[in-house]
């Protein structure tokens, strides 16, 4: 394992989860770049106790590893009720592996090969929304109660478990009712990146937003065009 030491300059600390050691090399490198601590595991038995340990503000997670897979390390971070953002890196190109993925409570993820620069890109996005939303009032569209400032959504004082990017997207959606809003444009808004072929996690992440929120959710989808949050 290797680390990045942290100084006052330090972003956060994000724990990277990957058996190659040539690829965590480049990722680390450039997080360091970018100006995040860095803390390297390479086998995935060693992860959970790396997570619990140093707490960082962002793991990638490769799906790949000797030991313990990341699903399984994803779906136990989750399971203990840890909300840490997590990108998954596959290197299986298969839509199901990424489903999947979502479905363990990922934020999201790339596949190999990939920019280093783009997976920064998104690390430095998933934490700038987590960590950046400003002072706002609740939000209410149906029977739905957003609070971006303590980032909670509840509903008949029940409060639901959403992932960072479960979290923004709804946000997004609540900040304009009624407005329909495609899935490149959500793609690009709440990601912050913009990929035809990556469209599919906007549907993947709609689908676990209700599943989550049940009869409560305020979500419809406008076919053909994209969704919108109603009343």
């Amino acid at each position: 394992m290797t680390s990045e030491p942290r100084d006052s300059r330090a972003r956060g600390l994000v724990l990277i989860v990957e058996d190659e050691p040539a690829i965590a090399d480049v990722v680390r490198l450039n997080l360091a770049k970018a100006g995040y601590g860095v803390h390297v595991e390479q086998h995935g038995d060693r992860a959970l106790d790396a997570i619990r340990r140093l707490r960082p503000a962002a793991i990638i997670l490769d799906v790949g590893l000797p030991g313990m897979d990341g699903v399984e390390i994803c779906r136990r971070l989750r399971a203990d009720d840890d909300w840490t953002p997590v990108l998954f890196v596959t290197a299986r190109d298969d839509e199901v592996d990424r489903i999947v993925g979502l479905e363990m409570g990922a934020d999201d993820y790339v596949t190999k090969p990939f920019s280093p620069r783009e997976l920064v890109a998104r690390v430095t996005g998933v934490l700038r929304r987590t960590h950046g939303a400003p002072e706002a009032a609740p939000q209410t569209v149906g029977r739905i109660v957003l609070d971006a400032t303590r980032r909670r959504v509840t509903s008949d004082d029940v409060e639901f478990n959403l992932t960072a990017t479960e979290f923004d997207l709804l946000a997004h959606l609540m900040r304009k009712p009624g407005r329909v809003f495609t899935r490149e444009q959500l793609l690009s808004e709440v990601w912050g990146y913009s990929s035809v072929a990556g469209t599919r996690t906007v549907d993947v992440h709609v689908a676990q937003l209700r599943a989550k929120l049940g009869d409560a959710s305020p979500i419809r989808t406008v076919r053909g065009v994209g969704y919108a949050a109603e009343n």
